[in-house]
């Protein structure tokens, strides 16, 4: 337990943050899944890249993940749709 005033604010607002980052990272992982399995059941790549690169461009942007993998999580999404629509790479 902190003794100290600063100590303790210190813990409060960092059970804040993990709070707020474990759900975004809950919202990201599900918006994958949802884009994963639309790739998988053959939806159309426009419909799947936009829902699931806004989500993966919010959680980057408030420092959930980390702009590198922002753009793997992308990069793979985006080739999934491709080959999941029948076009060439």
């Amino acid at each position: 337990m902190a003794n100290i005033r600063s100590a303790e604010k210190q813990r409060r607002q960092a059970e804040k943050r993990n709070e707020r980052n474990r759900a975004g990272k809950s919202r990201l992982r599900g918006a994958l899944k949802k884009s994963r399995a639309a790739v998988a059941g053959g939806d159309t790549a426009a419909e799947i890249l936009s829902t699931g690169f806004a989500e993966i461009d919010k959680a980057a942007k408030r420092g959930i993940i980390k702009k590198n993998t922002a753009n793997r999580y992308k990069s793979r999404l985006s080739a999934a749709a491709k080959r999941g629509s029948g076009e060439k790479k």
